[in-house]
This record gives C-alpha cells, sequence and structure tokens, in this order.
C-alpha cells in the first residue's frame, strides 16, 4: 500500500491474484487541510480494513503482510490493531504475530518480489513454491552479476549449455508449455527431460506470479551452469 491506495493479493501456490484494489484521493497534509487530510485518511485505512476481513482468511493463510514506503504500513497497523480491540475482532488479536510490516518502494503489484525478498517473510515461507521460485530467480541474477560465464537465457543459449552437460539448474515459465506450436512445445519438454536425466534441477516458473512474469522478460527460460561457458556470447540466440 502507499497513501491512498491499497492492493490486497493473495500469493498461492501457483499464482498470485489481486483480491481488491482500494484507492482515495488523499488530500495534502499542510495548513487548514489538515484535518480533512486525517479524516480521508482514516476513511482510507477503513477501506482497506474491510477489505482485510473479506479476502484474509488465518486459516488458510500463512501469513500477512503489510507493506509500504514510509510510514503507510504503521500507521495502518496502528489503525488495523485499535479498531480490533474496539470492535474485539478476534481473528485479527489471535493472528497479531503472523501481521508483519515490510518496507517497500511502492504500494503497486510489481513491489510484491521486495516482500517475497524479506528475511522474515522468507522465513515463514520458505518451503512455498513462491518463495523457492523468488530464491532461485535471484541466485542466477546473482550469478549472472558475479560469474556471468556460469549463467545464459534463451532456448539456444541454454540448448548448447545442455548439449555440454552444463546445466546445473533450468529456470522455465509454464507458459512456454502452453505454445500453439507444437513442435516448439515438444523441444521444452525433451530439454526439460535431458537436463533432468543428465542430473540437472528443473524450476517451471508460474507466470501468474511475480517472479514468473520477470523471467518472462529475460525469454522465459534461463540456466545457472555447472562450470563456466565464456563462448556462449559468442552464439546468436
Amino acid at each position: 500500500m502507499q497513501e491512498g491506495l491499497a492492493h490486497i493479493l493473495l500469493v498461492g501456490r501457483s499464482m498470485t491474484i489481486t483480491r481488491s484494489r482500494i484507492e482515495s484521493s488523499i488530500p495534502r497534509k499542510h495548513g487548514p487541510a489538515i484535518a480533512g487530510y486525517e479524516k480521508v485518511l482514516n476513511k482510507f485505512f477503513e477501506n482497506v480494513l474491510q477489505a482485510f476481513l473479506k479476502h484474509v482468511d488465518f486459516n488458510v493463510v500463512r501469513c500477512a503482510v503489510i507493506a509500504s514506503p514510509g510510514f503507510t504500513k504503521d500507521q495502518f497497523h496502528r489503525h488495523l490493531f485499535l479498531e480490533a480491540e474496539r470492535r474485539q475482532l478476534r481473528t485479527i488479536i489471535e493472528n497479531k504475530s503472523r501481521i508483519l510490516l515490510v518496507h517497500t518502494t511502492s504500494g503497486y503489484k510489481h513491489s510484491l518480489r521486495e516482500v517475497l525478498d524479506t528475511p522474515n517473510v522468507v522465513n515463514l515461507i520458505k518451503d512455498t513454491k513462491a518463495a523457492q521460485e523468488v530464491r532461485v530467480l535471484q541466485d542466477f541474477y546473482n550469478m549472472l552479476s558475479n560469474d556471468s560465464a556460469r549463467a545464459c537465457y534463451g532456448m539456444k543459449h541454454v540448448e548448447v549449455a545442455n548439449e555440454r552437460l552444463a546445466v546445473q539448474t533450468l529456470l522455465i515459465t509454464d507458459e512456454l508449455f502452453r505454445n500453439s506450436d507444437i513442435a516448439a512445445r515438444k523441444k521444452f519438454v525433451n530439454l526439460v527431460n535431458s537436463i533432468k536425466d543428465s542430473g540437472g534441477t528443473v524450476h517451471v516458473f508460474s507466470s501468474m506470479h511475480v517472479s514468473g512474469e520477470q523471467l518472462a522478460q529475460i525469454s522465459g527460460i534461463a540456466a545457472i551452469l555447472r562450470f563456466p561457458l565464456p563462448d556462449l556470447e559468442d552464439i546468436e540466440m
């Protein structure tokens, strides 16, 4: 969230669903307008609280994260617990320890990656598919930055790396398996089976998760290699 904007997102095993988007025009906080600012902000928080109660079921979710730039998250967190005490909202009171605060750069959906990268969130969701995807993608980017000859992306480069039995970890989006071209689809399936047969690990990313969206931006297929292949960069993709 950020002042005047909130998204309630449910991060599931295979997709991220936007359950609610709350928007409100918040007046500037100075001079005579400050009373109006407090009133409108409280109304905005109340709308977010109602959406939170409607869509967050603690019998199903592992944790709830309130994330924002600045102090918006802290202000809403305070509002949430004051109202929970006042109205005796047991579901909020009893699950206080499962509601976390995280700093993000904005209230837009793309900031979800920052949430999933936060250590205290990672500890709570570390065995979920969404968390594994985020971690593997981060490993790939770290390798690309620190030892670029041991990371590659794009079908051609990954194929060549596989021919040399160099693929340690394959990252591929599920979207590629829905290709309307049957021959192309078969190619991806054969690649996955070949990498598994040679002892590699395969992670199929959901295109409906933020990490899957990121992988799709670099062709939807990437690999971390067992050993450096510096000449890959000379091969046209």
